[in-house]
């Protein structure tokens, strides 16, 4: 799991520039090439070694369609449209791997683990004629280089852009509690409070439909109020119910259902600030999209890796190395969103507005 996530962050910020480079189509092909024979060769592995490089390596192939796809979106919609369809592509994007567990856990039940690897290259195969409908979206930009340095100087003038970095630190500290969870639950729901694997799987779904349900709630609340206030308002109400959560866990006075219950709340937080983030976070950017995009895909996932490692390294028999890491990431993304928006001074709201000051 670590060398996969591994891959796929840092497989983001391979893709950026291949994209603004050559177009979408090209390097969305190359990936899936590269994820199919990973798929491949995982199912044909003997070794944990060599399939601990293969799922890195299927990662790196992996990793295209997520930053390929925001980029589109910056493509395809107006601005203002943007935090809409950000919360219609988490029903893939986010959808996908909260409920792939219990997909999995079923399949292996009842063949075995490397029938799952042959699934994924079929799924990989399946996506290459959906690529082939897919429209032309942007004008591939020959003179972009693809040499060291103009690369990392293209990641730095995004990188610096006060709305980029604040939205985007924002939207990842918050996503990061989304990994904890993952990465976290089956401890606390198998070993702490001993639920049967199957059960598990069913508090897994139901716990996604938090965070899915909120993120397409949230095209009903851009109706009457911006991005930013949407996300202010979920990052405050995620930062009070996971400190809540923490100190509940302290004195042990959760029991299974307060805990479903907690998290569901703070999954629920997740879904409604990550889509508005990411579109804030991208509007400045039209001609490098897909740099942009995958610099924010690289640091919700970087951090999210980071997170599972935290817990994996805090192991213990309580929920309070998963609760302490969410609360703690909920409060670091609070404070950026608070510290850095006073230094954007020409804010380009997710409506399509630029805001001057505050």
């Amino acid at each position: 799991m670590s060398s996969f996530f591994i891959g796929l962050a840092g497989g983001q910020l391979l893709y950026g520039p291949l994209l603004d480079r050559f177009g979408r189509k090209p390097p969305l092909y190359v990936g899936l090439a590269v994820y199919i024979v990973a798929s491949a060769g995982c199912f044909l592995v003997t070794d944990i070694e060599t399939l601990i490089i293969l799922r890195f390596v299927q990662a790196i192939g992996s990793c295209v369609a997520g930053v390929a796809s925001m980029a589109m979106v910056r493509d395809l919609f107006p601005v203002e449209e943007n935090a809409k369809v950000f919360a219609l592509l988490i029903l893939v994007l986010g959808a996908s791997p909260m409920v792939a567990p219990t997909v999995g856990g079923y399949i292996t039940a009842a063949f075995n683990w490397h029938l799952i690897f042959i699934i994924l290259g079929i799924m990989g195969a399946l996506l290459i004629p959906a690529v082939v409908w897919l429209p032309d979206t942007y004008k591939p930009n020959r003179n972009l280089s693809l040499k060291p340095a103009p690369i990392i100087s293209s990641f730095w003038e995004v990188a610096k852009t006060p709305q980029f970095f604040t939205y985007a630190l924002a939207g990842a500290f918050s996503f990061m509690g989304l990994f904890v969870y993952v990465s976290g639950s089956p401890m606390v729901f198998m070993e702490i409070f001993k639920v049967g694997a199957k059960t598990y799987g069913w508090i897994f779904a139901g716990l996604s439909i938090g965070f899915i349900g909120a993120s397409q709630l949230n095209n009903v609340l851009l109706k009457k109020f911006t991005s930013e206030q949407i996300a202010r308002a979920a990052l405050t109400v995620q930062v009070i119910s996971s400190i809540i959560f923490f100190t509940g866990s302290i004195y042990g006075v959760f029991g299974l259902a307060g805990t479903i219950a907690m998290i569901f709340v703070m999954l629920c937080c997740v879904g409604t600030t990550n889509p508005n983030a990411s579109a804030l976070s991208l509007a400045p950017f039209s001609n490098n999209a897909g740099t942009a995009s995958s610099l924010l895909g690289a640091l919700q996932l970087g951090l999210g890796s980071f997170g599972t490692m935290l817990v994996s390294y805090f192991h213990s028999p309580t929920t309070l190395p998963m609760a302490g890491i969410m609360a703690g990431s909920a409060c670091v993304a609070l404070l950026v969103l608070l510290i850095g928006r006073r230094f954007v001074k020409h804010k380009v709201e997710a409506s399509g507005v630029v805001v001057t000051g505050h």
